[in-house]
C-alpha cells in the first residue's frame, strides 16, 4: 500500500514528531539533545524556515515549523533527520536507522489561533506529562522564551502568541495562564529491554574503530561523547538556548 501524499500549503505551519527507531531512548544523553539543537541551527542556515516550538524528549522530538517555501518542507526534514542520524550514530557508535521510517506531520493555517495555541501548549507540556518536570520549564524546550520573553537564538514566537495581549508582558501572562490551566495526560513510559539499550543503564559497547559516516562533516571528534558537548560550535548554539529556557528557582 502506497503512502498518502503529503500536501504543503503556503501560509501553513507544521507540527512534526520524529521518534527514535524502535522508540529506543537514544536521546537520553544530554550530548545527544545538544547536538540536535546544533543540527536545527545548521538546517536554518541552509533552508528558510521558522521554528515556533520545539521539545526534545528522550526518544522523540516535537517541532512546530513554518517553511518560507512550502515545497521545501520535505527537504528540511530530510536534512535534519539525515544529519542528526549520522551524528548520533557516530556519537553512540551504533549502526542502522536512528529514526523511525517516517516522521508524523500535521499542518494548519498560521492564522488558526486556537489550533496554534493548543499545539504550542501540547508541545511545551510534554516534559511535565512524562513526569520529567513539575513545571513547563525544560532545558530542551522553548517554553521559557514564551513565559519569560527571552531569546534563545533558534526559535521565535508564533503570531497567535502575539495576539494574546496588547503588550508582550500581557501576551506572556496570558500564555502562562493558558498553560497552567492544562492538565496533560501522563504518558506511559515503557522500556524495551529486549532490543533497546537505555542510555544511563546500559552503555553501548565501544568498538575499536569509529563508525563510518560517509561524507558527513561532523563538528566534533567522536572518539568520546564529551568531545561533542565541549565543541565551541555546539556550545555557541546550546548555551544561549538553555540559558533562555531553563527553570530559575
Amino acid at each position: 500500500m502506497s503512502r498518502a501524499r503529503r500536501e504543503f500549503q503556503p501560509g501553513s505551519c507544521y507540527h512534526v514528531t520524529t521518534r527514535c527507531n524502535n522508540r529506543d531512548f537514544n536521546l537520553a544523553s544530554r550530548e545527544s539533545r545538544e547536538i540536535y539543537l546544533y543540527t536545527l541551527k545548521k538546517a536554518k542556515s541552509k533552508y528558510s524556515f521558522k521554528i515556533y516550538a520545539l521539545c526534545i524528549m528522550l526518544n522523540h522530538v516535537h517541532l512546530l515549523i513554518e517553511p518560507e517555501n512550502p515545497e521545501e518542507m520535505p527537504k528540511i526534514m530530510h536534512w535534519i533527520n539525515w544529519y542528526s542520524a549520522m551524528s548520533f550514530n557516530a556519537l553512540l557508535r551504533r549502526k542502522g536507522h536512528f529514526w523511525e521510517q517516517r516522521y508524523s506531520c500535521s499542518g494548519f493555517a498560521v492564522d488558526d489561533k486556537e489550533r496554534a495555541l493548543n499545539t504550542l501548549r501540547y508541545i511545551h507540556a510534554n516534559p511535565k506529562a512524562a513526569g520529567m518536570r513539575q513545571t513547563f520549564f525544560y532545558d530542551f524546550s522553548n517554553y521559557g522564551t514564551y513565559e519569560r520573553l527571552t531569546e534563545d537564538g533558534l526559535t521565535q514566537w508564533h503570531p497567535a502568541f502575539l495576539q494574546l495581549g496588547n503588550s508582550l508582558d500581557e501576551c506572556a501572562g496570558q500564555y502562562k495562564g493558558f498553560c497552567q490551566r492544562y492538565t496533560p495526560k501522563k504518558k506511559k513510559r515503557t522500556v524495551n529491554l529486549w532490543g533497546s539499550k537505555l542510555m544511563g543503564l546500559s552503555q553501548p559497547k565501544k568498538s575499536q574503530k569509529p563508525v563510518p559516516v560517509g561524507q558527513i562533516s561532523l563538528p566534533f571528534a567522536y572518539k568520546s561523547p564529551s568531545s561533542a558537548i565541549s565543541h565551541p560550535e555546539i556550545a555557541d548554539v546550546t548555551q544561549p538556548f538553555i540559558k533562555a529556557n531553563r527553570h530559575i528557582a
